[in-house]
């Protein structure tokens, strides 16, 4: 590997460090989405039991025991139950603006490590092939021989770059996938929670 590293030039180290971030990234996200899900219909349930008994402390105290945004998006939301709809939903709103920034977080990087990493591929490639024909030209001006293996062996090793780059982005592109489907489903949830949560609200209100 480190003779790959080293033929390939310096754009390969750049690389080797585009799959360092990229994997702790994804290590990251992973551990972060593990931590904060939770059996949402499970929680949904043991919040309209409070709820429909009018303890709305015990509530707000299961929101703050279990991790995750939709929690804490549903105490918000529970924290206004006697204020109007509109206040509500404005609360809740605002609790997600903030969760959601948290889930998203870093995504950005990996997404952009899969865009570059082909890029700088490529870039190494050309670099390695303008000193491949350098060499030829040298050896022109020389009047020496060119050596077809001279020249075999300088593509090869400039096409590392590219098959590196490669190998480094489409495992960063199908990781970036992953959690952005993952992310989405969390914030589906999140919609479909706080809006059975103003429903449930209003509906205890008028009983």
């Amino acid at each position: 590997m480190l003779e790959f590293m080293h033929k390939g030039g310096p754009i390969m180290w750049v690389i080797f460090l585009c799959s360092i971030f990229a994997m702790a990234v994804v290590i990251e996200k992973i551990l972060q989405l593990r931590r904060v899900s939770i059996d949402t219909d499970s929680f949904m349930n043991g919040i309209s039991d409070l709820l429909r008994r009018n303890r709305i402390i015990d509530a707000i105290n299961m929101c703050n025991k279990t991790p995750g945004p939709i929690a804490q998006i549903l105490k918000a939301g529970i924290m206004k139950h006697d204020r109007s709809k509109p206040e509500i939903r404005e609360a809740i709103e605002d609790a997600a603006l903030g969760e959601v920034p948290l889930l998203e977080k870093n995504l950005s990087v990996l997404a952009t490590i899969a865009h570059i990493t082909p890029l700088l591929g490529l870039l190494g490639t050309v670099m390695g092939m303008l000193r491949c024909f350098q060499t030829i030209e040298q050896k022109s001006t020389a009047l020496q021989p060119v050596n077809p293996k001279d020249l075999a062996g300088g593509i090869w090793e400039a096409l590392l770059t590219t098959v590196f780059g490669l190998c480094v982005a489409i495992p960063a592109y199908v990781a970036y996938n992953y959690l952005v489907n993952k992310v989405n489903g969390f914030i589906l949830e999140m919609e479909k929670s706080s809006t059975d949560l103003v429903n449930l609200l209003l509906s205890r209100r008028e009983q």
